[in-house]
C-alpha cells in the first residue's frame, strides 16, 4: 500500500502539472483528505481481503457495497436517473451477487468482513470524490495519495509492521499504483460528466475482470452463477450507457 500509493502520488502529480490544473480550493482540499482516509481504509481491508481469503468471494462483495453507496447518494444529491438506467443499475447489483456465489472448497476464510469494510471505504471515497470541483482531477489525486500514505506509514509506525517487500515484487506493486491511479482518475472525470450512480456502479462491475483473471492464473472455479452474472454485467453495462446517452 505505502509504495503504491507514493507511486501513484508522483504520477498524479506529474499528470496534474501536464494538464495545467489550477490549486485545488480549500473545500476540494478537504474533500480530497477525507477521500483518502476512506480510500485508505477500503483498499487496504480489500487489499488484505484478496490476499487471505476468496478473490471470487471478496471482489464481488466489495463492489456491491462501493456501488451501493455511491448510488444512494447519486440519488439523493442528483434525483433519479432514467428508467433504463435504473434497469441497468439492478442488474449490475444483481450480476455482482451472482459472481460473488461461489464455494469455497478449500474451507479457508472468505474474507466477507474484509469485503464489507472494504466496499464500504471504497463507497465513501467515491462519494467524496465526486465533490471535487470540475476541471480538477489529478490533482486532487495527489492529495489523496498523499494522505493515503500518511495513514499507512502512520500504522506501520504505531503497530510496527515490518513493510519492505521483496525487491523483485516492487515492480509490480509500482504497476498497481500507476492502475490505481488511472482507475481513480478516470473515475472523476467520469463523474464530472455525468451522473455519479451511473460512475459508480459501472466502475464497481471491476468484479467480474476479478473473477475472469482469478479463473485463468489462480485457477478457481467457474460456476453457473458466475457465468450467469458477467453475461449480466454486460447487460447491465449496455443498459446504463443506452440510459445515458438517451
Amino acid at each position: 500500500m505505502l509504495i503504491s500509493q507514493f507511486v501513484g502520488m508522483l504520477l498524479a502529480l506529474v499528470l496534474a502539472l501536464a494538464r495545467g490544473e489550477t490549486t485545488p480550493t480549500t473545500a476540494d482540499l478537504g474533500w480530497s483528505v477525507l477521500a483518502g482516509i476512506a480510500g485508505g481504509i477500503g483498499i487496504t481491508a480489500l487489499y488484505k481481503g484478496l490476499a487471505v481469503g476468496r478473490m471470487g468471494i471478496v471482489a464481488p462483495v466489495t463492489g456491491v457495497m462501493a456501488a451501493l453507496i455511491p448510488v444512494a447518494a447519486g440519488i439523493a444529491l442528483e434525483g433519479m436517473p432514467q428508467p433504463l438506467v435504473l434497469a441497468g443499475i439492478a442488474l449490475a447489483v444483481v450480476a455482482v451477487v451472482l459472481v460473488s456465489r461461489v464455494s469455497d472448497e478449500a474451507g479457508g476464510p472468505s474474507g466477507i468482513g474484509l469485503a464489507l469494510l472494504g466496499g464500504v471505504g471504497i463507497g465513501l471515497l467515491s462519494v467524496c470524490i465526486s465533490q471535487i470541483s470540475d476541471g480538477h482531477a489529478f490533482g486532487p489525486l495527489v492529495v489523496i495519495r498523499a494522505t493515503q500514505a500518511v495513514l499507512i506509514g502512520g500504522v506501520i509506525v504505531v503497530t510496527r509492521s515490518a513493510w519492505r517487500p521483496d525487491g523483485r515484487l516492487v515492480p509490480a506493486i509500482a504497476g498497481v499504483g500507476v492502475l490505481d491511479m488511472f482507475g481513480n482518475g478516470a473515475f472523476i472525470l467520469a463523474v464530472q460528466s455525468g451522473a455519479l450512480a451511473v460512475a459508480a456502479v459501472l466502475s464497481s462491475l471491476y468484479p467480474v475482470t476479478t473473477v475472469v483473471l482469478a479463473t485463468i492464473f489462480l485457477r478457481e472455479r467457474v460456476t453457473r452463477s458466475h457465468a450467469a452474472g458477467i453475461a449480466l454485467a454486460m447487460a447491465a453495462i449496455a443498459c446504463i450507457a443506452a440510459g445515458s446517452a438517451a
